[in-house]
């Protein structure tokens, strides 16, 4: 079953108005507009090079993007990537940007330097982390590197999480992980969500935004586009029968 989440009347914790993205010669996204409800998990999704993660940069100012982006109605567009994060916005990039020479309760200290795995959100979502809270970063696994990333944004107060490919690479057991604790944070921060794993989507998802081509070319629910095998198809080139489990 999916994810569902609260109904709510709240306004969209993110809104994007025909927001364009150039580098260079380049159009990447083309008039990109989609809201983000002020819950649960809204999945961005699309073939491979059609302006996801360029989208979620342009959201946290790594992307010179026009027109318009809203946080909670305030425009964001022109501000810094630091005060947009100050702001409340939460990043999980797709290469994870772990430091690899720290441990794992350094990485974590330099955002809350009095706890680091000491904090209740380490210990409630990432116990492994607790016990290898001396142990390098860098020689961690892929899916323990992704645990790291993940609990040092959540260490922040966010009102918003853009979180970019986090089961890429991963082995099914880590997959599943991940979506346990993506799911867990999205019952009180909503997520904007990066993903190629359909069954993960259908899990945690409760609606979708499709890319092609620098354009928005969907918006529905998650559970409507992962049961239609010939839409699935469709946008997305690829199968519920091709996609690894969550």
């Amino acid at each position: 079953m999916p994810h569902l989440a609260p109904v709510t009347d709240a306004p969209p914790v993110l809104e994007l108005d025909d927001v364009h993205v150039r580098y260079g010669g380049s159009h990447v996204l083309q008039g990109v507009s989609f809201e983000v409800p002020a819950t649960g998990v809204t999945a961005l999704l699309g073939r491979n090079g059609v302006g996801k993660t360029t989208t979620l940069k342009s959201v946290i100012g790594l992307a010179p993007a026009s027109g318009r982006i809203l946080l909670r109605g305030n425009e964001i567009q022109s501000q810094p990537t630091s005060r947009i994060v100050r702001g409340g916005v939460g990043y999980v990039p797709e290469d994870r940007e772990v430091f690899a020479g720290l441990t794992v309760d350094e990485n974590l200290r330099l955002v809350d330097p009095g706890r680091g795995v000491e904090a209740p959100v380490v210990a409630t979502l990432f116990p492994d982390l607790l016990k290898r809270r001396g142990q390098r970063a860098g020689t961690l696994s892929g899916g323990q590197q992704q645990m790291v990333s993940l609990a040092r944004v959540l260490l922040r107060d966010n009102l918003l999480l853009l979180v970019d490919e986090p089961t890429k690479g991963l082995a099914p057991k880590l997959v599943t992980e991940v979506a346990d604790v993506l799911a867990e944070v999205a019952r009180t921060t909503p997520i904007l969500l990066v993903e190629q794993n359909l069954p993960l989507v259908r899990r945690i998802a409760d609606r979708v935004v499709v890319l092609d081509a620098g354009r928005v070319v969907h918006r529905g629910a998650a559970a409507e586009l992962v049961a239609d095998a010939d839409l699935t198809r469709e946008l997305l080139g690829v199968s519920m029968r091709r996609e690894g489990a969550a």
